[in-house]
């Protein structure tokens, strides 16, 4: 967490509670350590969906699908999501979680690499949130940026690394080096496109909202 712990505790305490689904699941995934949006995010997303009132949403990452679920309450269930993820473990824990939730006719799950699912993919989307591999955001950019409607946001989680993403690179551990130049980089390139206007938030592990021009 890299804002004040006090303030975060009370800001998260005035939240109403989910649906029952919900709570069950972000219990489920906790115990098995499967990670899903913090806390703020939540928050966030729920008021991003409600402001925009998307139809259809692209999501990069399912886990267990928390987020999904999440962004389809948000809805009240009018909106078509399709969700992407490669994790075998996790994509039949997902679909079960779906079905469980009475989603399934609305939420779709497609299994496999999102580096080539996202080019077989057409149309566009209004609403896409990116929660997958950190290292490949900048190389997904291109890719869901020709899917995002006009008008539409981007949302990205965990852009600021706990914190590492403003360290010089020598302040980072070696393993992590590489992520972090390239988030640096996908941030840097956020902030100067022409196609977007972005804000970078200080919230969760850091989001970043981008909308097309």
């Amino acid at each position: 967490m890299i804002t004040d712990e006090r303030m975060v505790s009370f800001i998260n305490s005035l939240d109403r509670d989910g649906a029952p689904f919900l709570t069950q699941l972000e219990r489920e995934a906790k115990a098995d350590s499967v990670p899903i949006i913090r806390k703020e995010m939540q928050g966030l997303m729920r008021f991003l969906i409600a402001s925009y009132h998307p139809d259809s949403a692209l999501e990069v990452g399912t886990a267990t699908g928390y987020s999904a679920l999440l962004m389809w309450e948000a809805a009240q269930h009018h909106c078509h999501i399709t969700t992407i993820e490669k994790y075998e473990k996790r994509i039949p824990i997902a679909r079960e979680n779906f079905k469980k939730a009475g989603a399934e006719n609305d939420i779709e799950l497609l299994a496999g690499d999102a580096d080539e699912i996202l080019d077989q993919l057409t149309g566009s989307y209004p609403f896409i949130f990116m929660d997958a591999a950190k290292g490949q955001y900048l190389h997904f950019l291109p890719k869901v940026t020709r899917l995002l409607s006009k008008g539409g946001i981007l949302v990205t989680d965990n852009v600021l690394q706990e914190g590492d993403v403003c360290e010089s690179r020598y302040a980072v551990t070696r393993r992590n080096r590489t992520i972090h130049g390239r988030m640096r980089e996908y941030l840097y390139t956020l902030k100067n496109s022409e196609e977007f206007e972005t804000v970078i938030l200080n919230i969760g592990d850091g989001v970043a909202l981008s909308v097309k021009r």
